[in-house]
């Protein structure tokens, strides 16, 4: 059955429900009305295509980010929406291969996890290789570490890596800076944690450490810290894992709550119960120029916004009989994918799909999912970062799109053309990737979270048990509801892109959700944040909704990247 985007809506319909066989899909209003919605043409559109016109699943070009006419708000939404055609279209024949997907070429790489010393490594993509996947949450923080919620506010605090004695205890530092083992904590409602030492003795005044004094080893966390300005260390928080109880203490010897629901490390669950996964990939001017800083990146380093930095990268690559760029003038791209399980999921056939070797659990203890071993499954694409360097943008351009299936929207308010405004209501009738039918709340709360030996374990998060979140879109267009004027933007050129594109083509089942960027291409603090500056993907930023990217990547240098600076060069 066909996704139909633009049909007549009635002044409160903000859903098409669909029989009970198929996922009901968020219909997005034809008719908001904005200056985005002069600013690009069906034409337009047409333009972006190889073959010059929108043929079902055909190739896109990449916008031009040297040439990126840096025209606030509409060229950035524009930029957005090519760039995701681009990447999710088919290869075409100057790509080398046929079969698979752009983003999936020889063109681009897989980004690792961390290895035991924090550092990352590009894997190639190979014709025909089946890529393995990770259920890591995708939400980190300004280092790259795992993310809470500080109860009460929407701060992010992050979880430092574990710092064990040689028994495997944790340690913390005590009032007069010695290194200490905890062997327990007191907890009680009313008072401050107590940490009891091996002797069962209360740690006078104890602090959380960074690494421990006897490990000399400098990791990309170390040098982060020190080069991302104004860093808050108070954010920075150490998890203690003590006889089943956790403690969080930062630093300076606070001890910090987080809200309910909230844990680090966090997992997220469809409502058919597949886990989601997710990749990280980069394009070849991304890992080339990463290579050319050679083992560790200068500090101050920015991303390539000209032609000028692209020669730099085109001629390296020819120096070191690297193959030659194709598509180079969409300059540093990096991607963020999430996926579920197609096996099972409702419509999957409307889902952009891929094989891949995900983990498989003895579900024996139901709120301890133990690995035990792999196995290959096709995957079903529910959202994707585009994030991409422009001409005046070293911060980066920070783009997000959803299958329209995902979840219901809050209530929004968009203006209508040729005027007027309209109030979409919130409701959560009908059969979603990840809310129950008729949902009334609580939304977003964390149910799963990794841990355990080997901190691979998939375990329920309490007082829940390992199961589905309820899941809303509380920034529905990456602005508050309210902000009639900024929805419609979004919405108008949603508009014309999907409409635009072929009935059957895939893509028109993803709507670009915003764009966040900085003014002039600043360092990201909040008054410098433009665009859709509340933007969150609900299958990324699933439990921490409300601020946006910036929030967690907050320079104008290469910094901006969490992988960029502690990935190993290429050769």
């Amino acid at each position: 059955m066909e996704l139909r985007f633009f049909v007549r809506l009635a002044a409160i319909a903000a859903i098409a429900v669909v029989p009970a066989c198929s996922l009901t899909q968020s219909v997005l209003p034809p008719d908001a009305g904005s200056g985005c919605a002069s600013s690009i043409t069906a034409a337009e559109v047409n333009t972006w295509f190889d073959s010059g016109t929108a043929t079902l699943n055909g190739p896109v070009k990449p916008a031009n980010s040297v040439l990126f006419p840096d025209t606030p708000n509409c060229s950035f939404y524009k930029w957005s929406e090519q760039m995701f055609l681009w990447l999710t279209s088919p290869a075409p024949p100057r790509y080398g291969s046929t079969g698979g997907r752009i983003m999936n070429s020889s063109a681009f790489f897989d980004v690792s996890l961390p290895d035991s010393t924090g550092h990352r490594e590009f894997e190639p993509h190979t014709l025909g290789a089946i890529r393995a996947f990770n259920i890591r949450t995708a939400q980190r923080g300004i280092l790259d570490l795992p993310v809470v919620l500080q109860k009460g506010t929407l701060r992010l605090l992050e979880v430092l890596p574990p710092v064990l004695s040689p028994a495997g205890r944790p340690l913390v530092l005590d009032a007069d800076g010695r290194e200490v083992e905890v062997s327990d904590a007191i907890l009680e409602r009313t008072r401050t944690p107590v940490l009891l030492d091996t002797a069962g003795r209360p740690i006078k005044a104890p602090k959380a450490l960074i690494r421990s004094n006897a490990s000399n080893d400098l990791r990309p966390l170390d040098r982060n810290i020190e080069t991302i300005e104004g860093f808050d260390r108070s954010e920075l928080v150490q998890k203690l894992l003590v006889k089943d109880k956790v403690v969080l203490l930062d630093l300076f010897g606070n001890f910090q709550e987080t809200e309910q629901g909230q844990a680090d490390g966090g997992v997220l669950m469809a409502q058919n119960g597949s886990l989601v996964y997710y990749a990280l990939t980069v394009n070849n001017v991304f890992a080339l120029y990463r290579t050319m800083q050679g083992a560790s990146v200068p500090g101050g380093k920015k991303f390539p916004v000209s032609q000028a930095d692209l020669d730099t990268v085109t001629a390296f690559a020819a120096a070191h009989g690297q193959p030659a760029l194709l598509d180079p003038e969409a300059l540093a791209i990096e991607i963020k994918s999430s996926w579920v399980e197609a096996d099972g999921l409702l419509d999957a056939d409307k889902f952009i799909q891929m094989k891949a070797i995900v983990p498989t659990y003895d579900k024996t203890n139901a709120a301890d999912w133990v690995p035990n071993g792999t196995k290959v499954v096709n995957l079903a694409m529910v959202g994707m970062h585009v994030v991409g360097s422009t001409k005046g943008h070293p911060e980066m351009l920070w783009a997000t799109f959803e299958h329209v299936s995902n979840d219901p929207a809050a209530a929004y308010t968009y203006a209508k053309s040729p005027s007027g405004t309209t109030t979409i209501p919130q409701t959560t009738t009908g059969t979603w990737v990840f809310t129950s039918s008729g949902a009334a709340g609580p939304f977003n709360q964390q149910h799963l979270t990794m841990g355990g030996p080997g901190g691979n374990h998939v375990l329920a998060v309490a007082p829940f048990a390992i199961s589905p979140s309820d899941i809303l879109r509380t920034m529905p267009w990456g602005a508050s509801g309210s902000n009639a004027t900024s929805n419609a933007e979004v919405l108008s050129i949603n508009s014309v892109v999907r409409s635009t594109l072929d009935p059957a083509d895939l893509r028109r089942n993803y709507f670009h959700e915003g764009t966040t960027w900085t003014i002039f291409g600043a360092s990201p603090s909040p008054s410098n944040q433009v665009g859709t500056n509340k933007l969150e993907n609900t299958t990324m930023e699933t439990f921490n909704q409300g601020s946006n990217c910036f929030a967690c990547h907050v320079t104008n240098t290469t910094g901006v990247s969490h992988v960029f600076n502690e990935t190993k060069p290429l050769f």
